[in-house]
């Protein structure tokens, strides 16, 4: 993952990095849940990537995989309220499986 990161930032390849550390979050969670805090610190940067490059679907992604992170410390209003905004922000392409677990996870941190 470093050295995916690594080839992102040296071939100019910006379009990319907000994915990958969003999949570097989400892998740090999966394989060990004592790295929570870098897993989050790698999703926030994921989001700033993906605001800063207007890619509204990378920032949902890893909005997306940080809420469920937020939920599971039990800061479901924390979680409920970045989702909100970005999932708000579109007004098409519902049926996109990215919006739709977005809006399913949404619908968890409702109840």
């Amino acid at each position: 993952m470093a050295e995916g990161l690594q080839r992102a930032e040296q071939s100019g390849l910006r379009t990319v990095e907000a994915e990958l550390h969003r999949v570097k979050g989400e892998l740090l969670i999966a394989t060990d849940l004592g790295k929570a805090a870098e897993a989050e610190r790698c999703l926030r940067t994921a989001i700033d990537i993906a605001r800063r490059q207007g890619a509204r679907l990378f920032e949902l992604r890893a909005t997306t995989s940080l809420a469920r992170l937020l939920k599971a410390q039990s800061k479901t209003d924390e979680a409920r309220g970045m989702l909100a905004e970005i999932y708000n922000w579109f007004t098409e392409g519902f049926e996109v499986s990215d919006l739709e677990d977005a809006k399913a996870l949404l619908e968890e941190l409702r109840n």
